[in-house]
């Protein structure tokens, strides 16, 4: 299974760092930013996180949450959100289930080693549960201004 434009997206259920299990359909009547990351504490990843937390009220204003998902588990989470002060949630998905669904699971190369991990990627879902956009490969300068342009002329 594949996500597509203008189809619901799949719904899932993780464990978030508050501790709770959350379901991307708890969320429906709400736009959500759905960003896939690599890994906790790394350069690329943690300005991409931080650039969320620094535009939190921007995306609060146009009725959106942010949900950081990466293979990392909930006590690397808490400790990145600790560090950084970040205000939203990270989900770990450690069995990369939603990676998957979302196809952004994908064969890495780094330093002449091949592995399976995320590619950088975000998805808004619009309030009524449909994938309104994408980006894949995602490079982390100025991508958080263009998620929140997007919502802002897209989805009043």
């Amino acid at each position: 299974m594949t996500v597509e434009l203008g189809v619901t997206a799949p719904d899932f259920e993780l464990e978030a760092s508050n501790g709770e299990k959350v379901k991307l359909s708890d969320f429906r009547g709400t736009n959500v930013v759905v960003y896939f990351y690599p890994k906790d504490m790394t350069p690329g990843c943690t300005t991409e996180a931080c650039d969320f937390r620094d535009r939190i009220q921007d995306f609060t204003d146009v009725d959106a949450v942010i949900l950081g998902i990466s293979p990392d588990p909930i006590d690397k989470h808490q400790k990145f959100i600790e560090k950084y002060g970040l205000p939203f949630l990270l989900l770990a998905d450690t069995e990369h289930a939603v990676a998957e669904s979302f196809d952004v699971w994908k064969l890495k190369k780094n330093f002449g080693k091949e592995y399976m991990g995320i590619e950088r990627s975000t998805f808004i879902i619009d309030k009524q549960g449909k994938l309104a956009k994408e980006w894949r490969k995602v490079q982390v300068k100025g991508h958080v201004d263009a998620a929140l342009t997007y919502i802002r002329e897209n989805l009043k």
